[in-house]
Parts: structure tokens; sequence; C-alpha cells
């Protein structure tokens, strides 16, 4: 299963374009330690974005939302929707040059799987979480068009829209959920970081505010590219020879044990990336402070190493005065507040 999902995820991050750096928006004076805003006349509150991919294991879903309660943090998760269609209804799910009920990533085994999925989705959204689309099957789509990107773009809305009366469960919908479908999901994640020209032009045509696709060498201020701002994941030093990775659970995976489940070293590879996260963070945090993105998935690998080590941070740094760990969407409002600049014309 864990290769299906995220088989050749570290060479498209590997390739994937490395954007250019930009300097540190100008910030001004403190305002009473609110979160996302200046704590001083220079230096803004760092920000920490945490995400996760696929969000489907409904005991993660428990986890995580636990954990940013005891920390004081808001997530942001990249939902598959073919998590929301039982397996029996797979055939409702068609992907673009697939034929229908077919998924990478599989569906769910059953309508009770998806209920409780859908109250783990509402419930984040309550307390202050951002849901934000993987699309719905987990298909490289580095060779779609542009209209092959937005068919799937739609499907994962009809979906997420339709979730509750499609699986049964019309008396169960919250009254907000058409509201919260129509206006809440801005974010977008492609599988396997596999982002080319047609993505952008789909998103942009789509109305997403922003993308978390790209890969960049540091952790940079995201840049605006027409109506959408592109977030890159960082690649951080990690390990004895400080080699630089992307700040993602599944890369860090490849590398400590070739893709291979090593639970017993799960002490060890979580030391590794905990010391890789903090040594990033405390970059950014004693410098300009720009924001530092994690990536996580539904996937406990080696034993759980790299959900432990994020915990371990989030639950050290997040309750700092002059940290704000923020979903995407709240980043993105808080950088452009803090810029002072029309996010309509202009980037950070």
């Amino acid at each position: 299963m864990l290769r299906s999902i995220f088989a050749i995820s570290l060479a498209l991050a590997a390739s994937s374009a490395v954007a250019e750096p930009h300097s540190p928006a100008t910030i001004g004076p403190a305002s009473g330690g609110k979160p996302g805003v200046t704590t001083g006349p220079q230096k803004p509150k760092q920000l920490l974005l945490i995400s996760f991919d696929g969000a489907h294991d409904n005991r993660l879903w428990q986890r995580s939302r636990a954990i940013a309660k005891r920390a004081n943090a808001h997530f942001t998760y990249f939902l598959s929707c073919t998590t929301l269609i039982p397996r029996e209804r797979a055939g409702s799910y068609k992907a673009p040059g697939k034929k229908a009920g077919r998924s990478n990533i599989g569906f769910a085994p059953t309508v009770a799987d998806v209920t409780a999925r859908l109250d783990n989705v509402w419930n984040a959204h309550l307390e202050g979480h951002e849901i934000a689309s993987h699309t719905c099957g987990h298909f490289d789509g580095k060779d779609w068009s542009r209209q092959d990107w937005l068919t799937e773009m739609a499907t994962f809305d009809r979906v997420l829209a339709n979730a509750w009366k499609d699986n049964g469960l019309a008396d169960r919908e919250p009254a907000e959920w058409a509201d919260f479908v129509g206006n809440n999901i801005v974010g977008f994640r492609a599988p396997y970081l596999s982002a080319p020209k047609s993505l952008y032009e789909a998103e942009r045509d789509h109305g997403f505010r922003y993308d978390a696709s790209p890969v960049t060498r540091d952790p940079l201020l995201p840049t605006l590219e027409g109506s959408v701002t592109r977030f890159g994941l960082p690649l951080i030093p990690e390990g004895p020879k400080q080699r630089r990775i992307v700040a993602m659970d599944y890369n860090l995976f490849i590398r400590h044990s070739a893709g291979m489940d090593h639970p017993s070293k799960a002490a060890e590879f979580e030391a590794r990336s905990y010391d890789a996260f903090r040594a990033a963070f405390d970059k950014q945090y004693e410098g300009d402070r720009v924001p530092l993105q994690i990536g996580l998935h539904f996937v406990e690998m080696n034993g759980g190493a790299y959900w432990a080590a994020m915990e371990r941070l989030v639950g050290e740094v997040c309750h700092k005065p002059d940290v704000a760990c923020v979903t995407y969407a709240e980043a993105l409002d808080l950088l452009q507040k803090q810029s002072g600049r029309n996010p309509a014309t202009s980037s950070f």
C-alpha cells in the first residue's frame, strides 16, 4: 500500500523546479502578540506550516487533531477524495485517461469508514484546521492537460459536496457543509509534487488561492504567479553529512531505509528527523523568519518516527509567543497583511 501511494515521489520531488529566492517582506511594529502579527520593530512571528497529504486513516485524523490541540497549532490536510467513496461505489469515479473505478490509493473500505472520516473533516474545520485538495485518485498528472486537471478538480468538488448524501448520510450533513465546500477549499497540492504548467493554468481557472506543490532549495517566501500563490516545500540539511532533502516524511523514509519499514530503528530515525526539523526551524527563527513548511502523510513509516519528530517539534515551539503554527490559508492571509500588498496584483 505504501509503495502504491507514494512510488516515485522522491524522484519527482528532487526534480521539481526550484524557485528563486525573494527577500522577506518588510514588517511593521509589534501588535499585541496576536497570532501571526509582529512582536518587534523588525521581525514577524515565525510561521510553521505542518501539512498532511492523503488524510485517510481515521486513527491518524484523531491523533493529529489531538497533537494540534495540545500544541496550539492549526494544520492543513490535503485530502484525497476517493477516501470518501466506499469500494462498492468505486465505479462512480473516473480519473482523466483512466478506467472508471481506478485509484492509486484505493477507496474507503466501508460506509462506516467514510462516516468517521467526514466527521473528522468537519470537526477539524470547526477547530480551525484547513481542508485542501490533493485530487482524488492520486495519479501523476505530469502529462495531464489543463482540461484534465480541471476535470479532476471538479470531481473533487462534486465528491466532497455530495459526500454525506451519496453515502446515505443526508440527515447528518452539517447545515454549513455546502458553504464550507464552496468557499473554504482554496489550496492544492499535486500528488507526487508533480506540477506541470498545465496545473497552474487549471488552478487559476478553478479559482484556487494557492498551490503547495513546488520544492525550493531553502525556506522561501511564497511567490505570486497570476492569481495563484506558490508555496515551496524546502530542501533542508539532514543526517550526519547534512545532505539536503525535501522536508517531507516520505523522502526521509526513502533516505533512511530505502522505503522498507524498519520499526526497530524508529528512535534513531526520529532523532535524525527531529534534529533536521529543529535546525531548520531555529535557522529561520533566529534569522529572517521566513515561514517553514514540513509535510507528512497519513502513514506511520518506520514505526512512526516522522510523526513523532513532528509532534516533538510542534510541542516545543508552537506555544512560543513569537511563533504561529498555522494553515497555508492563514499564512497567506498573514503574509499579505504584513507585506501591505494587494494579493491580486503583487508578490511578497
